[in-house]
Protein backbone atom coordinates (compact mmCIF):
# COMPACT_ATOMS: atom_id res chain seq x y z
CA UNK A 1 0.00 0.00 0.00
CA UNK A 2 1.15 3.55 -0.99
CA UNK A 3 0.23 6.94 0.39
CA UNK A 4 -0.05 9.49 -2.26
CA UNK A 5 0.05 12.74 -1.10
CA UNK A 6 -0.28 15.27 -4.09
CA UNK A 7 1.19 18.54 -5.31
CA UNK A 8 -1.27 20.54 -6.76
CA UNK A 9 -3.49 21.34 -3.71
CA UNK A 10 -6.17 23.94 -3.00
CA UNK A 11 -6.66 25.33 0.13
CA UNK A 12 -9.81 26.59 1.55
CA UNK A 13 -10.51 28.47 4.75
CA UNK A 14 -13.77 29.63 6.38
CA UNK A 15 -15.06 31.58 8.89
CA UNK A 16 -18.65 31.00 9.94
CA UNK A 17 -19.55 33.20 12.88
CA UNK A 18 -22.02 31.99 15.29
CA UNK A 19 -25.85 30.86 14.27
CA UNK A 20 -28.65 30.53 16.51
CA UNK A 21 -27.37 27.80 19.17
CA UNK A 22 -24.91 26.68 16.59
CA UNK A 23 -21.21 28.67 17.80
CA UNK A 24 -19.32 27.49 14.34
CA UNK A 25 -15.81 28.58 14.52
CA UNK A 26 -17.01 31.83 16.19
CA UNK A 27 -16.59 30.49 19.24
CA UNK A 28 -12.77 29.58 19.14
CA UNK A 29 -12.13 31.30 15.69
CA UNK A 30 -10.36 28.53 14.46
CA UNK A 31 -11.48 27.95 10.68
CA UNK A 32 -13.52 25.31 8.84
CA UNK A 33 -10.10 24.29 6.33
CA UNK A 34 -10.62 22.04 3.07
CA UNK A 35 -7.48 20.57 1.27
CA UNK A 36 -8.88 20.01 -2.27
CA UNK A 37 -7.52 17.30 -4.00
CA UNK A 38 -4.80 16.62 -1.37
CA UNK A 39 -4.11 12.78 -1.57
CA UNK A 40 -4.91 9.90 -3.49
CA UNK A 41 -5.67 6.80 -1.24
CA UNK A 42 -7.42 4.04 -0.23
CA UNK A 43 -9.68 4.21 3.52
CA UNK A 44 -6.94 2.21 4.92
CA UNK A 45 -3.95 3.96 2.99
CA UNK A 46 -5.41 7.59 4.81
CA UNK A 47 -5.91 5.87 7.92
CA UNK A 48 -2.03 4.28 8.25
CA UNK A 49 -1.30 7.82 7.19
CA UNK A 50 -2.54 9.93 9.70
CA UNK A 51 -2.37 7.19 12.99
CA UNK A 52 1.53 8.09 11.20
CA UNK A 53 1.36 11.45 11.66
CA UNK A 54 0.15 11.34 14.83
CA UNK A 55 -2.21 14.13 15.35
CA UNK A 56 -5.37 12.21 14.91
CA UNK A 57 -6.86 8.82 15.45
CA UNK A 58 -9.21 7.32 12.83
CA UNK A 59 -12.22 5.66 14.26
CA UNK A 60 -14.73 5.19 11.51
CA UNK A 61 -15.52 5.50 7.31
CA UNK A 62 -18.49 6.15 6.82
CA UNK A 63 -20.84 8.92 4.99
CA UNK A 64 -21.90 12.16 6.87
CA UNK A 65 -25.31 12.75 8.52
CA UNK A 66 -28.08 14.34 6.79
CA UNK A 67 -29.15 16.34 9.75
CA UNK A 68 -27.05 19.52 10.84
CA UNK A 69 -24.94 18.57 13.81
CA UNK A 70 -21.42 19.09 15.24
CA UNK A 71 -18.97 18.03 18.15
CA UNK A 72 -18.11 19.91 21.14
CA UNK A 73 -16.03 17.42 22.95
CA UNK A 74 -13.30 17.56 19.62
CA UNK A 75 -12.49 18.98 16.37
CA UNK A 76 -12.82 16.58 13.35
CA UNK A 77 -10.91 15.30 10.38
CA UNK A 78 -12.62 14.09 7.64
CA UNK A 79 -10.89 12.18 4.60
CA UNK A 80 -13.34 12.05 1.57
CA UNK A 81 -12.18 8.21 0.00
CA UNK A 82 -14.94 7.88 -2.21
CA UNK A 83 -17.56 9.38 -4.44
CA UNK A 84 -18.91 13.15 -4.69
CA UNK A 85 -21.17 15.26 -2.21
CA UNK A 86 -22.26 18.84 -1.72
CA UNK A 87 -22.37 19.56 2.41
CA UNK A 88 -23.53 22.33 4.59
CA UNK A 89 -21.58 24.12 7.06
CA UNK A 90 -23.16 26.39 9.85
CA UNK A 91 -26.46 25.32 9.81
CA UNK A 92 -28.91 25.10 6.53
CA UNK A 93 -30.77 28.11 6.79
CA UNK A 94 -28.23 30.29 8.08
CA UNK A 95 -27.58 32.91 5.34
CA UNK A 96 -23.75 32.82 5.90
CA UNK A 97 -23.64 28.66 5.74
CA UNK A 98 -21.14 27.28 3.61
CA UNK A 99 -21.87 24.57 0.76
CA UNK A 100 -18.91 23.45 -0.79
CA UNK A 101 -18.57 20.39 -2.70
CA UNK A 102 -15.99 17.98 -2.15
CA UNK A 103 -14.48 14.21 -3.65
CA UNK A 104 -12.23 12.02 -2.85
CA UNK A 105 -9.06 13.17 -2.04
CA UNK A 106 -10.07 16.45 -0.23
CA UNK A 107 -9.56 16.32 3.50
CA UNK A 108 -11.61 19.00 5.22
CA UNK A 109 -10.62 19.82 9.18
CA UNK A 110 -13.93 20.77 10.84
CA UNK A 111 -13.59 23.13 14.52
CA UNK A 112 -15.52 21.20 17.48
CA UNK A 113 -18.68 23.61 17.03
CA UNK A 114 -19.27 23.70 13.46
CA UNK A 115 -22.83 22.44 12.26
CA UNK A 116 -22.18 19.61 9.57
CA UNK A 117 -24.57 17.80 7.37
CA UNK A 118 -25.04 15.90 3.72
CA UNK A 119 -26.71 18.18 1.65
CA UNK A 120 -26.65 15.22 -1.80
CA UNK A 121 -24.65 12.56 -2.34
CA UNK A 122 -23.61 13.53 -5.74
CA UNK A 123 -20.96 10.74 -6.80
CA UNK A 124 -21.68 7.56 -9.20
CA UNK A 125 -20.10 5.82 -6.37
CA UNK A 126 -21.59 6.16 -2.33
CA UNK A 127 -19.83 9.00 -0.70
CA UNK A 128 -17.69 7.97 1.81
CA UNK A 129 -15.29 9.21 4.75
CA UNK A 130 -12.44 8.16 7.17
CA UNK A 131 -13.49 10.01 10.17
CA UNK A 132 -10.77 11.12 12.57
CA UNK A 133 -10.04 13.11 15.80
CA UNK A 134 -7.25 13.71 18.64
CA UNK A 135 -5.95 10.97 20.87
CA UNK A 136 -7.95 10.54 24.01
CA UNK A 137 -11.51 12.78 22.52
CA UNK A 138 -14.89 10.94 21.40
CA UNK A 139 -17.25 13.00 19.92
CA UNK A 140 -20.57 13.75 21.05
CA UNK A 141 -23.71 14.97 19.17
CA UNK A 142 -25.05 18.56 19.36
CA UNK A 143 -27.98 19.52 17.11
CA UNK A 144 -27.81 23.17 18.07
CA UNK A 145 -30.76 22.78 20.47
CA UNK A 146 -32.29 24.41 23.45
CA UNK A 147 -30.48 22.56 26.79
CA UNK A 148 -27.22 22.20 25.05
CA UNK A 149 -25.50 25.26 26.52
CA UNK A 150 -23.18 23.82 28.92
CA UNK A 151 -22.05 21.25 26.34
CA UNK A 152 -21.38 24.21 23.85
CA UNK A 153 -18.92 26.34 26.67
CA UNK A 154 -16.70 23.66 26.97
CA UNK A 155 -15.77 23.81 23.24
CA UNK A 156 -13.65 27.31 24.25
CA UNK A 157 -11.05 25.47 26.31
CA UNK A 158 -10.43 22.42 23.42
CA UNK A 159 -6.86 22.74 22.59
CA UNK A 160 -6.06 23.02 18.50
CA UNK A 161 -3.87 20.78 16.70
CA UNK A 162 0.07 20.92 17.31
CA UNK A 163 0.46 20.22 13.63
CA UNK A 164 -1.08 19.97 10.64
CA UNK A 165 -3.00 16.36 10.45
CA UNK A 166 -2.05 15.37 7.16
CA UNK A 167 1.19 16.97 6.21
CA UNK A 168 2.46 17.00 9.91
CA UNK A 169 5.45 19.34 10.83
CA UNK A 170 5.21 19.90 7.07
CA UNK A 171 2.20 21.13 6.55
CA UNK A 172 -0.27 24.60 6.60
CA UNK A 173 0.07 27.06 9.50
CA UNK A 174 -3.36 26.00 11.47
CA UNK A 175 -3.14 28.92 13.70
CA UNK A 176 -2.98 31.69 11.01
Amino acid sequence: MTFNLLSEVQVTRRQIPSWKLIPNTGIQGYPLIIYHGAFDATSAELEDHLEAVGEVMPQWTYTMYSQTHFHSTTHEVLGVVAGRARLCFGGEENPQRFEPTVESGDLIIVPAGVGHRLLEDEGKQPFRMVGSYPHDRQWDMCYGRPGEEERVKRIQNLPWFHRDPLYGDSGLDLFA
